[in-house]
């Protein structure tokens, strides 16, 4: 009689999913020890990895950037596959621009002098939470960057301990130490309407905020732990797409395993497994397995381990009491872990922008737009600007002379943009673009709609379509990637990646459920090189469980 294989199921066909395959089935001697099987809710491969194409051009629906090409693995894929240049246009192939145009509603252009100050306050502070700033290191600074950020969280911490502190609180405490120093004026010069000195640079504070918003997917900087940066690593050099899109590097992985092991349209409802002795042995052709999968077509699957990849959102539903997705529930150390940390929704927003058919001249196309709003409990506000707009920063060509506009919207927006018809959409930015950008409109060819009306009339910006991410109502994601929550902390990240159970006690089999993902791992978490990192590890446990050789934990070699 042949001894069954153990079989290991993997839960998600992402990055994390996928590059734990590829690790396992790529392995020495793996092929004789054990079987191998990915299942995906979905009718793709990628997770949140989605690249596709709009107005002619190559767009991220999800995942976007290298964040570093030193030492990345990611960046080594695409340098292996030759993803990393194409004769099609693809978003941010160019970068950002030097200049952005920053302009306020109503109309005022916010001059350097005010932006750059205050954008490189902001740069400082999150550099001091980050541990990167450090005392007397600045050089013909102009403002002792340290010693404001050491008063902003000093005002912080009323018992002296930094437990409890948020990210969007020190930040605030940094603006107000600022003021304190500059003592500058609070009028500004002719040409900027009701704004204040003073309002001008909290208006462009706020707009830097929301950048930071996008960059972790806190809906609320308040909700963002302080002690959590300086725990986070990003890779150094610069930041970069692909040229070839994100989804060209999970293809690559893909490509490597064969035909009929990944399973697409197959979503767990449902995974049991044994915490004690006195749980029911699962059965499959006469050998017992510790676990079973439920899927929502009605079958099922045994396995002797199962790596679950599926997004914190989806944890966070999993775990909540009416859910029922693991049988026995899991343990409280785990459950706490995933209530406690942070995940959020971002969503992109890109709009085709019909062309003129007098627009010849390149510098008329539209600008890399910062968007500077009026604050809450102001007399001057726009009334007509949605509030899901005034929590953006910028809208912008997706790269030079593009007529495709991008957007990005966190948290709450995100899921009103997500609710809203294509007209509201469209109604909404056109009514914002039109107060930021009003003063420009003497030169009507510039933003024509092609019948020539001005803005009193029509809207002044023709956009022939829109597409828009819906990550947060997409139920195999259910957001977009996680974060450290005020309450929580780097250990949690750590519980998020202990397998149950840890080891064989009292005839229980060990390494039943295994987590892998960007919510598992403690430094790298929220990026897709967290998770390939998670998945790599994960892989690795098991080899090392079955004493199998295994190949280098870098893909790409």
């Amino acid at each position: 009689m042949v001894a069954k294989k153990p079989r290991i199921v993997i839960v998600g066909a992402g990055m994390a999913g996928l590059v734990a395959a590829h690790k396992l089935y790529k392995a020495a001697t793996s092929k004789d020890v054990f079987e191998l099987c990915v299942v995906e809710g979905g009718n793709r491969v990628g997770g949140r990895i989605c690249t596709s194409e709009f107005g002619g051009n190559q767009i991220e629906m999800g995942a976007t950037w290298i964040h570093g090409i030193g030492g990345s693995p990611i960046y080594g894929i695409a340098k292996k596959i030759g993803a990393l240049e194409s004769e099609k246009p693809w978003e941010r192939m160019d970068g950002f621009p030097e200049d952005p145009l920053t302009v306020t509603e109503g109309g005022v252009d916010v001059d350097p002098s005010i932006v750059n100050p205050i954008s490189t306050l902001y740069k400082k502070l999150m550099e001091f939470a980050q541990g990167k700033l450090i005392e007397g290191s600045e050089d013909n600074e102009e403002y002792d960057y340290y010693k404001i950020a050491a008063k902003a969280l000093k005002s912080c911490t009323s018992n002296g301990g930094l437990e409890g502190i948020s990210i969007g609180h020190f930040l605030r405490k940094g603006l107000e130490a600022y003021w304190d120093c500059a003592n500058k004026e609070s009028e500004v010069s002719n040409g900027n309407g009701n704004w204040s000195r003073k309002s001008l640079e909290e208006a462009v504070f706020v707009m830097n905020e929301n950048i930071q918003r996008t960059y972790t997917s806190a809906g609320d900087l308040s909700t963002l732990d302080f002690n959590a940066e300086r725990e986070y690593h990003q890779f150094p050099d610069e930041e970069i797409t692909i040229a070839k899109g994100y989804s060209s590097i999970i293809e690559f992985i893909a490509s490597i395993l064969p035909t009929g092991l990944i399973q697409l349209g197959k979503k767990v409802t449902k995974i049991k497994w044994q915490n004690d002795i006195h749980s029911t042995d699962m059965q499959s052709c006469g050998e017992p397995s510790p676990v079973q999968l439920h899927f929502e077509d009605g079958s099922t699957m045994v396995a002797d381990h199962v790596i679950v990849t599926v997004s914190l959102g989806v944890l966070k539903a999993g775990t909540q009491e009416d859910s029922g997705m693991f049988n026995p529930t899991l343990p409280t150390f785990k459950t706490k872990a995933i209530s406690r940390l942070g995940f959020g929704v971002v969503n992109k927003l890109f709009l085709q922008l019909g062309t003129p058919t007098d627009q010849e001249d390149k510098n008329d196309a539209f600008p890399f737009l910062q968007m500077a709003f009026q604050q809450s409990g102001s007399k001057t506000k726009h009334q007509n600007i949605p509030w899901w707009m005034r929590r953006t920063d910028s809208l912008c060509p997706i790269h030079s002379n593009s007529s495709v506009l991008l957007s990005w919207f966190v948290g709450e927006e995100a899921l009103e943009l997500e609710s809203l018809e294509d007209e509201e959409v469209v109604n909404g930015v056109s009514t914002t673009i039109s107060s930021l950008l009003q003063r420009k409109l003497d030169n009507p060819h510039i933003f024509s709609n092609g019948n020539g009306n001005s803005v009193e009339n029509s809207h002044v910006f023709n956009f022939t379509k829109l597409q828009k991410s819906q990550w947060g109502s997409n139920p195999l994601f259910k957001g977009s990637y996680s974060y450290v929550a005020v309450g929580s902390s780097g250990d949690d990240l750590d519980s998020m990646a202990k397998p149950l159970p840890s080891i064989s006690k009292d005839g229980v089999p060990p390494l039943q459920i295994l987590f892998a993902g960007e919510a598992t791992h403690r430094t790298h978490y929220s990026t897709t090189h967290g998770a390939y990192f998670s998945g790599i590890r994960e892989a690795n446990r098991l080899l090392q469980h079955y004493q199998c050789g295994g190949l280098s934990d870098l893909l790409y070699h």
